[in-house]
């Protein structure tokens, strides 16, 4: 027991950061990796090795400036750009997490009638319910507790490699030395694995939230107390190392597992989560289809209240709201209004006639315009004594910090081409 403490008082360190790595892995997410290891099987590993720096860097950054300046990104942005060019970054953030949102709700309930053999829209219905009155009635500090935990639904990810067998020099090879031809769908791929990686939605939320805890906790922002600064940024290097390490870890397992099964099986062509979960079944056995599948619907729960507390801090943030999931449902109805119309428009996709797939294209094609903007918007502001002060980030990471934007701006690119 005595050692059993030292571990949780570690894991409870661990907040914002790890809450977005984890939600990096969501449906979609899950479904673009198992594509990518069906299709090339290990000859994709490279990528996820290739996005850990970069997230990292991105998103340590984004954490800097939430937490130096005690306000959002959005916030921030405002003042780095046109306040009509953020009003319209914005938009098509509530716009491209609404059906990120939609997708996630409808793979979660077709893993849920996986598992059970019924109930697909019920169980859709009740997962999207479900977090949407967490979000609104639970506080914060209650309800980052149950977002924590359900970060370890992803190791679910983990416990399917004990179901398969796995060929650890051909891994290696495909993460150092891909054998591959660079056609149209190699790059689709590569294109829509740095997209669902490098998320916007990621940004704002890791942001917000530490301004979050920052008013939990009763501290002002490091510009007013900068005496706090050296363990405040030791501990966001420390969370956001520890979460994206998290969330390319659990995405190079997906892509291995589905390297080592679907792939060998002749089984190229994944659309989405919910189908790599039943592809498994006759080939990996019971076991790590079902761990498939309750990956999908545990890291389903966490990315959704993500995506839809993401637009609502933005959103709130630019309209001067009151905004934060500590506060009362009475105090902040606009901001918690965001949430509610967010889950309720996603879940209106379950009822439309649209392909989840399709939608889910063109929220990547909206990610990639919302990005680049968004990224030069935070360089700037991490680069400026006007804005952070004497905390400005060092050269190192604002040069991984371009790095990271001079990728997207490819990957943007690449979606415009293809």
């Amino acid at each position: 027991m005595s050692d059993l403490k030292p571990r949780l008082s570690w894991f409870r360190r661990l907040g914002p950061g790890l809450i977005t790595g984890a939600a990096d892995d969501d449906p979609s997410g899950i479904a673009t990796y198992s594509q990518a290891g069906a299709q090339f099987g290990v000859n994709m590993l490279w990528t996820v090795a290739l996005t850990y720096p970069l997230m990292v860097s991105i998103q340590g950054i984004c954490a800097r400036i939430g937490r130096v300046t005690g306000e959002g990104l959005a916030a921030n942005m405002a003042r780095a750009m046109p306040r009509s060019l953020v009003h319209i970054i914005v938009f098509l953030l509530f716009i491209a997490n609404v059906v990120n949102i939609g997708a996630d709700i409808v793979a979660m309930g077709a893993a849920a009638r996986l598992v059970l053999g019924w109930g697909e829209t019920l169980f859709a219905i009740l997962f999207a319910a479900g977090s949407l009155l967490l979000q609104v009635f639970v506080p914060y500090h209650r309800y980052v507790h149950v977002l924590k935990w359900l970060t370890l639904a992803l190791f679910a990810y983990v416990g399917v490699l004990f179901a398969v067998q796995i060929d650890w020099r051909a891994v290696a090879l495909g993460t150092v030395w891909p054998q591959i031809a660079w056609t149209q769908e190699a790059f689709t791929i590569v294109v829509a694995v740095f997209g669902t990686t490098i998320s916007p939605y990621l940004f704002f939320w890791q942001a917000a939230e530490e301004v979050e805890d920052e008013r939990l906790a009763g501290a002002g922002s490091l510009l007013d107390h900068p005496d706090e600064a050296p363990g405040e940024l030791r501990r966001i290097g420390i969370d956001t190392y520890v979460g994206m390490a998290f969330s390319n870890l659990i995405a190079f397992f997906i892509i291995l597992t589905t390297a080592m099964t679907l792939h060998k099986a002749g089984i190229t062509d994944i659309a989405t989560s919910a189908q790599a979960a039943e592809a498994l079944r006759p080939i990996a056995g019971e076991f790590a289809f079902l761990l498939f599948s309750l990956g999908i619907i545990g890291t389903g729960l966490l990315a959704l209240s993500v995506l839809a507390g993401s637009a609502a801090y933005a959103i709130g943030e630019l309209r001067g709201w009151r905004i934060g999931l500590e506060e009362k449902p009475e105090n902040a109805k606009a901001f918690y209004g965001v949430i509610a119309l967010a889950m309720a428009l996603g879940l209106l996709m379950l009822f439309l006639p649209i392909d989840p797939i399709k939608a889910l294209f063109w929220s990547a094609v909206l990610n990639g315009v919302i990005a680049l903007p968004l990224m030069v918007a935070t360089m700037i502001v991490v680069s400026s004594r006007t804005y952070l002060g004497r905390f400005v980030a060092s050269r190192g990471l604002k040069f991984m910090g371009w790095l990271a934007t001079a990728v997207m701006a490819a990957a943007a690119l690449g979606m415009f081409v293809l």
